[in-house]
C-alpha cells in the first residue's frame, strides 16, 4: 500500500480527497474515514442549524474543550447550542449511522445546514447525510440539593452510554514546563469560569450520588461510568492522589453495587494501588501514555516524564494487567500528536511506524491500547496548528486493526457495541473498524 510520505500542512478536505481515501484504504469502512476527517477538521454549524426548534443535548464540556476555537470567538453561540455529538447517516456515501464528537471550528469545510428543516452535514456543497443530535436524558430536568445541574456533575456522552465523572477539573501538572502540550484541562476550566458557566472544580461525592440515583431510577441507556480528572502531585482536599480518587468508586459501588461498569482514567499507578481500585469496584483501567516515542514523551508530556518517567509508566501499565486482566487495561494515546510541530516526526510513515511499535508492544501482551484523535485546541502549548493529514488517521486505523486482529483480541470492554453502524465511541473510529471485512 502506498503511503504519502510527507505531511501536507493544512490539508483541505473535499469529496475528491474522501473518494481517494475510499479507494486506497479498503480494509477500513468509509464511515471511519469520514469520522476521522470530521474530528480532524471540526464542524462549522450554520446559524440556522443552531436555532432549530429541535430538542437535544448540548455540549457539557465534560473535561476538555475539544474545540478548535476559543469560547469567546463563538459568535453563533456554539458553546451553548452545539450538540455534544452528531449521528450521521446516508448521503453521498450511503453511510450507516456514525456517531462523531462535536469540535467547533468556524473554518471547517464540514458545515451543518438545515435541509427541509432537518440538519445535514455538508462537505462544501456535497450532502454527506442527515444528522441526529443526542436526546436529552429525562433526568437532566432535576437539580441537586446543592442547586447544581446534572450535566455539570454527571454528564453522559457516547449517545448516553457513558456517565463521565471528571471529579477534578484541573491538573497539578501546571504551566508549560509540566502540562502535557496537547491538553487544555486547566485552560478549559478558566474559559468556562470566565464565560460565567457553572463549572465545579472538585465535585462533591454527595452531588454525584444524587445524580446517579436519578440515573438508576430513570435511565436504561447508561452502562458505564468513568472516574477521571487532573493529576494530583501533592494533595487535594488533604488527600494523596490515590486516596482522593479512591473515594469516588468506593462510594458509588457501596450505594449502587454493580449497577454500572466502573472505569478509571488516571496516571499509571503501582500494582498495590491498582489493587485498591480493583477492590473498590473499578473494572477497566486507563493509564494513558499519550505518545510512544521516548523523545516525544519527554517533550510533549514533560510533567509525566519528570515526575514518573516513561519507563516507569510503561512498566506500571504492564503490571496493572496482572490486577485487572490484560484486556481491561486500555491505555490511550493521542493520535496525531506525534506529527505536531516543532518536535514531531516529519512524515506520516515515521509517525505511524513509531506508534505501531507501541501498539505491538501492548497488544502482544493482551493489553488493549486505543486512541483519541488529537484536537489542536487554542490555549495549549501546541496551539491550533494544522494537525496531521487524513492519510495519517487512515494509516493509523489500518495498523491498529491489523495488530488487533493479529493477536485475536476481544472487543474492548466498556465501550458498547463495536462495528460499523453500532459504535458510540465518538472521539476516534477505532471501535468502528472492529469486525469490518475488506471492501471488494
Amino acid at each position: 500500500m502506498e503511503i504519502i510520505d510527507s505531511i501536507q500542512l493544512r490539508q483541505s478536505s473535499d469529496i475528491s480527497l474522501l473518494e481517494t481515501m475510499e479507494r486506497r484504504y479498503r480494509s477500513i469502512p468509509m464511515e471511519a474515514i469520514i469520522k476521522q476527517d470530521v474530528l480532524r477538521q471540526g464542524i462549522n454549524f450554520s446559524k440556522e442549524s443552531l436555532t432549530t426548534e429541535l430538542d437535544y443535548k448540548t455540549k457539557d464540556y465534560f473535561i476538555f474543550s475539544f474545540d478548535h476555537m476559543p469560547l469567546s470567538e463563538m459568535k453563533k453561540g456554539e458553546d451553548k447550542k452545539a450538540p455534544e455529538e452528531i449521528k450521521l447517516r446516508g448521503g453521498h456515501f450511503n453511510l450507516q449511522s456514525t456517531v462523531i464528537s462535536t469540535r467547533n471550528n468556524e473554518n471547517s469545510p464540514y458545515i451543518v445546514r438545515l435541509k427541509s428543516n432537518i440538519p445535514h452535514l455538508f462537505l462544501q456543497e456535497t450532502d454527506l447525510g442527515s444528522l441526529e443530535f443526542p436526546p436529552i436524558p429525562s433526568w437532566y430536568r432535576h437539580k441537586t440539593s446543592s442547586g447544581k445541574l446534572p450535566g455539570e456533575i454527571a454528564p453522559v456522552i457516547e449517545w448516553g452510554y457513558l456517565i463521565y465523572l471528571t471529579v477534578f477539573r484541573n491538573c497539578q501538572y501546571f504551566g508549560k514546563e509540566e502540562e502535557c502540550a496537547f491538553c487544555d484541562i486547566n485552560h478549559n476550566y478558566r474559559q468556562q469560569k470566565n464565560a460565567g458557566r457553572p463549572y465545579t472544580g472538585v465535585k462533591d461525592i454527595e452531588d454525584i450520588l444524587e445524580v446517579l440515583s436519578w440515573i438508576n431510577e430513570e435511565d436504561s441507556i447508561a452502562k458505564v461510568y468513568t472516574i477521571t480528572g487532573g493529576s494530583v502531585l501533592t494533595t487535594l482536599k488533604k488527600k494523596k492522589e490515590v486516596d482522593f480518587y479512591l473515594e469516588y468508586p468506593t462510594a458509588i459501588e457501596a450505594k449502587f453495587p454493580g449497577k454500572w461498569m466502573g472505569k478509571l482514567v488516571s496516571q499509571a499507578f503501582e500494582k498495590e494501588d491498582c489493587l485498591r481500585f480493583k477492590d473498590a469496584g473499578i473494572k477497566v483501567y486507563h493509564p494513558n501514555y499519550e505518545v510512544w516515542d521516548k523523545n516525544l514523551f519527554e517533550k510533549i508530556c514533560p510533567g509525566k516524564s519528570s515526575w514518573i518517567g516513561r519507563e516507569t509508566w510503561i512498566r506500571r501499565i504492564v503490571d496493572s494487567a496482572e490486577v485487572f486482566g490484560p484486556s481491561y487495561v486500555i491505555p490511550n494515546f493521542v493520535g496525531g500528536v506525534e506529527l505536531s510541530e516543532p518536535y514531531g516526526f516529519k512524515t506520516v510513515k515515521e509517525a505511524v511506524k513509531s506508534t505501531s511499535e507501541g501498539l505491538e508492544f501492548f497488544m502482544s501482551k493482551g493489553i488493549m491500547p486505543r486512541f483519541t484523535a488529537w484536537c489542536p485546541e487554542p490555549y495549549t502549548t501546541l496551539g491550533t496548528q494544522a494537525g496531521p493529514p487524513l492519510d495519517y488517521f487512515c494509516e493509523l486505523l489500518t495498523s491498529w486493526k491489523e495488530i488487533f486482529e493479529k493477536y485475536n483480541l476481544p472487543v474492548p470492554p466498556g465501550y458498547g457495541e463495536a462495528g460499523v453502524g453500532k459504535a458510540v465511541f465518538s472521539v476516534s473510529a477505532f471501535m468502528d473498524v472492529i469486525g469490518y471485512k475488506e471492501r471488494a
